[in-house]
């Protein structure tokens, strides 16, 4: 697929934009100022592959937090900020890695200029964040209801302004609840600007709603080489967000970090607990980060052929099961054995 070139930015030492990779981003569900659960919450994240992390900043104690959570963790920090140009600025002091704004629900010229001079004395990047749910009421009326042309003119009004200031370390995210609304939103700002964007459907539930709502949507737009850093909301862990992230990054072929696990949907002739076997070896190579496609499959007479692109699997049935590498079996061991004998296997060629 041909990628849209945008701008360079970055987040910290993160590239996003032109030819970086996709970049997998999350947000905080912890209370801000409560610095010990936030850190711990981001270096989980952090070990599940995250590359950049965003926090609510709802009032000053909040900001205040933000300078020992950044010593704390490694990967760039991002203040989500509303309306209150005195947490943006604090945030800046507090060395974030970037802003989460709409400069339009700042306050007064002055108050954007002040905000914007910080930013670009040092060099943090500001992103426009537009949501369908909260447009200015004059658009509304405008276009009878929060439509995709209402979005981008919303995106269009707060670009004036960080230009107007000659700001332009700028990424843009246009999100709603609704796919095709968003990805329309997306696509109109795309023939327009060059200016990166973060891409994601909000508001979208518990899993599988969720999934489901952020993998068309993220999916379309990736595949039509719209986007440069991605973000999955989730009415779950941060780090399911996370996982389903590079999950649809794997799908459309832009990144393979981590174990790819195939598994038979099971049927009939189904002997063994694949449920069970999938989770087992699921949690057993979760911290492989290399590129690795798994196989755990329920007949040992078709499992082989039908996953003949793995690196590594095993099929079982009748008390026994095979483990087998690039479709050759390796061994033939107890059905009780073969997680174990498989995760043995992959050990010894990744270690």
């Amino acid at each position: 697929m041909n990628r849209r070139q945008t701008r360079r930015i970055y987040v910290g030492n993160v590239p996003i934009g032109g030819d970086a990779p996709i970049v997998v981003q999350s947000m905080t569900k912890t209370d801000t100022r409560d610095v010990i659960k936030t850190v711990r919450q981001i270096k989980l994240l952090e070990s599940a592959g995250c590359e950049i992390i965003r926090v609510a900043v709802p009032d000053m104690s909040a900001a205040e937090s933000l300078g020992e959570i950044k010593k704390r963790i490694k990967i760039p920090l991002i203040a989500d900020i509303h309306f209150n140009y005195k947490l943006a600025l604090k945030a800046i002091i507090q060395g974030v890695d970037g802003l989460r704004i709409n400069p339009g629900n700042i306050g007064a010229k002055w108050k954007v200029k002040e905000v914007i001079k910080a930013a670009k004395e040092k060099k943090i990047p500001i992103r426009i964040g537009v949501n369908a749910g909260s447009l200015p009421k004059d658009l509304i009326e405008k276009y009878g209801h929060s439509t995709s042309e209402a979005m981008v003119e919303a995106a269009e009004r707060q670009l004036e302004i960080l230009e107007e200031n000659d700001f332009h370390d700028i990424k843009v995210s246009l999100k709603a609840s609704n796919v095709m609304k968003t990805v329309e939103a997306y696509k109109l700002f795309s023939q327009k600007y060059d200016y990166p964007l973060h891409v994601g459907i909000t508001e979208t539930g518990a899993v599988p709603e969720g999934v489901v709502k952020s993998s068309i949507g993220i999916g379309i737009l990736l595949l039509e080489g719209i986007g440069d850093t991605i973000r999955v909301s989730l009415t779950d862990s941060p780090i399911v967000e996370v996982e389903v992230a590079y999950e649809i990054l794997r799908a459309i072929g832009l990144r393979d970090i981590g174990v790819e696990i195939i598994s038979c949907p099971t049927c009939g002739r189904c002997e063994v607990n694949i449920k069970k076997m999938v989770k087992q070896v699921k949690s057993a190579l979760k911290n492989i980060k290399q590129p690795l496609k798994v196989a755990v499959m329920g007949c040992a007479v078709n499992g082989p052929g039908e996953a003949k692109e793995a690196d590594f699997g095993i099929a079982g049935g009748k008390g026994k099961g095979i483990v087998f590498a690039k479709g050759r079996i390796v061994k033939t061991v107890e059905e009780k054995d073969l997680v174990s004998s498989l995760i043995e296997e992959i050990k010894g060629y990744t270690c």
